[in-house]
Parts: structure tokens; C-alpha cells; sequence
């Protein structure tokens, strides 16, 4: 049996956690027991076991990879979730295989448009939240996940007392990783960095920790988040809506933790083509100016911009991206600051 038992209310008191495992011999249970309870006694918190969790996934022609996101969901140990397939004009299969997945927990939101990650999280945000979800878990349905990962997750999630979390995310080949957490780069104009990315995992990354970035892949919010911050920024579609509620979530003051015991087996960018595909190159150049005009303002965007340009040319001078897809990059730098002019 496995109980985690926190002090206060403090996330950033990780060591003062007290991990209790009594896989033990009958004499020394009645032990081990009491020795909770004493912490109980002493003013500590035990997790709640049975929050809640809107499960948020937003499809698009998702067919291909919606069958073993389902399964991952079916397999799982922990019971009390919602979810909720918000989808953005699928024109593939998705819809009738989301409807043969014979489970009543399952809401259909559909769409007749592609309406973008962004709104469509929010959508299905709001409808969590509607239905009384203690929680709600952004997860991308091009994943796959272990049996007890929402039963670690809300473990988690209470054993640190945090506002929000995000585990330990790898590539489909489940030896590298994809996240570990992460920061807002700085020199970047505070563009999200994910930790690890691309290292082998080695167990490098397997202390919780906490922090201030993490891809919105996968990521348990507590639904007093949303009346703090708000919901997604509809305006940037695809690509950096996650970076922009996280960074407000930091200047909020509220905490982020991540942690290594919960694990997501990531397909990369399965359904937009690639991160070097036009649609990825495009949304994400456009969704960075944008990010930095709306939150490090325009004056300080007098140094960020040009910085953001001198890359991309130092880059295409290096051959490390193509002529082509300077161009696109440079179209959507114009259209992040149509965007943050909007």
C-alpha cells in the first residue's frame, strides 16, 4: 500500500514529503500504520483519492492514432473521470470511432470548423468545470499511457499540494524524452524550453521538481487555476497557447510541479505533419511574436523581434532551415503582430 502524506500547504517543500510504502511483513504494518497517523494528528494532509478529472482532448482527422488513446483510457486504474472529445471538423473517421467507444463518460463536442487547440481546450475546459471536475487534464490524443497514470497524477497532484502538474513525457520509442518540465527561456523572449528534450532518459530527470514550463501534452490543472488566470488564448489556434496560460500561471504566482512517476508515451506532432511541416513552421513562428508582444509588451519586443529575425537569417545562412521555409517563417512574423494588433 502506498500513502503519500504531505505537510501544509507548501509545494515548494518537496523534501519535507513523507513517502510511506508498507509492502511489509505483517509484525511491522500495525507499525508503519500508526506512524501515519501520527503525521495525520501532527497537522499534515492526506491526498484526496477521488477528485474528479475532466479529461479535455481536442481531435482533428485524429482516426489514425484516436484507437490506442482509447485504449490507454479504458486500462486505466483510477475511475473518476469525465472525458470530453471536443472535435475541430474532423473529416476522417473520428467521430464514429469516438461514438464506438462504448463508455458513458465520454462527451462528444463536435465542430463544423477546425476552431484550433486553443478554443478547443477551452471548450472542453468549460464543460469539465460545468459538471463539477475537480480537475481537468489536457491531453493530447496522439499518446499513449501506463494503467495507473491518472492514478498518479492525482496522487501527485495532492501529495505536493500544487496548483498544477505534468509528468514525465518521452517519444513513442519511449527511450528519449520529449518533457521534463521545463523554464522560459530569457534570451528567447521567455519562450517555453522544454527539459531534456531529446536526451536519452537515463533517469537523468527523475526527481520531482518544480517548475515553470511544461508542454501542454499532457497537464492536470485544479480548476481554481481557471478562475485565477482564465481560460486559453483562442487567438493563437495551435502552437504556444500553452506557453502563454503557463507564463500567466507564473506571474500569478501559482505553482507547478513535475513529476517522473507518471509517464506519456508522445507521437510528436502525428497530426500537423512534423515539426518542420509548413502548418508547424508557420503556427509556431506566428504564436512566438505573438506571445511576446501580449506579454513582454512592445518595447521590450525592440530587442526580442530583431533577435527572433537574426536567428531565423543566421539559420537559412547556415542551411539549417530551407529558403522556403524562411519564407514561410518570415509571412508568419508578420502575421503575429496582425495578430497581437487584432
Amino acid at each position: 500500500m502506498i500513502y503519500w502524506v504531505h505537510e501544509g500547504r507548501d509545494c515548494s517543500a518537496i523534501k519535507r514529503t513523507v513517502i510511506v510504502l508498507s509492502h511489509l511483513q505483517e509484525d511491522e504494518g500495525d507499525e508503519k500504520d500508526f506512524a501515519i497517523l501520527q503525521k495525520v494528528s501532527q497537522g499534515y494532509t492526506v491526498m484526496n483519492s477521488s477528485a474528479k478529472i475532466g479529461v479535455v482532448t481536442v481531435t482533428y482527422n485524429s482516426g489514425r492514432v484516436i484507437d490506442q488513446f482509447l485504449n490507454s483510457l479504458s486500462s486505466q486504474t483510477y475511475k473518476n473521470f469525465l472525458v470530453y472529445a471536443v472535435d475541430s471538423g474532423s473529416q476522417d473517421n473520428t467521430i464514429e470511432l469516438l461514438e464506438a467507444w462504448a463508455d458513458k463518460r465520454l462527451r462528444v463536442i463536435p465542430n463544423a470548423a477546425n476552431i484550433g487547440i486553443a478554443e478547443g481546450d477551452n471548450q472542453g475546459t468549460r464543460a469539465a468545470l460545468a459538471d463539477g471536475c475537480d480537475s481537468v487534464l489536457l491531453l493530447n490524443n496522439d499518446v499513449e499511457f501506463e494503467p495507473d497514470t491518472f492514478a498518479l497524477l492525482v496522487e501527485e497532484l495532492n501529495a505536493f499540494d500544487c496548483h498544477l502538474l505534468s509528468p514525465k513525457i518521452l517519444y513513442d520509442d519511449r527511450v528519449r524524452i520529449w518533457s521534463a518540465g521545463g523554464t522560459f527561456n530569457v534570451l528567447k523572449g521567455y519562450f517555453g524550453s522544454p527539459a531534456g528534450q531529446g536526451e536519452r532518459d537515463r533517469g537523468q530527470y527523475d526527481s520531482p521538481v518544480q517548475i515553470q514550463y511544461a508542454p501542454a501534452c499532457c497537464l492536470l490543472v485544479r480548476r481554481v487555476v481557471f478562475d485565477e488566470i482564465g481560460m486559453m488564448d483562442a487567438k493563437y489556434f495551435v502552437y504556444h497557447e500553452d506557453s502563454d496560460f503557463l507564463f500567466r500561471a507564473w506571474k500569478a504566482g501559482l505553482t507547478m510541479l513535475y513529476t517522473p512517476r507518471a509517464r506519456i508515451f508522445h507521437k510528436a506532432s502525428a497530426l500537423t505533419g512534423g515539426v518542420a511541416s509548413p502548418f508547424s513552421v508557420r503556427y509556431g513562428t506566428r504564436g512566438h511574436v505573438y506571445f511576446m508582444l501580449k506579454n513582454l509588451g512592445a518595447i521590450r519586443c525592440i530587442f526580442y523581434l530583431p533577435a527572433l529575425q537574426l536567428r531565423m537569417l543566421i539559420k537559412m545562412l547556415c542551411r539549417s532551415i530551407t529558403w522556403k521555409e524562411f519564407v514561410i517563417r518570415q509571412r508568419a512574423f508578420i502575421e503575429g503582430i496582425a495578430v497581437w494588433m487584432s
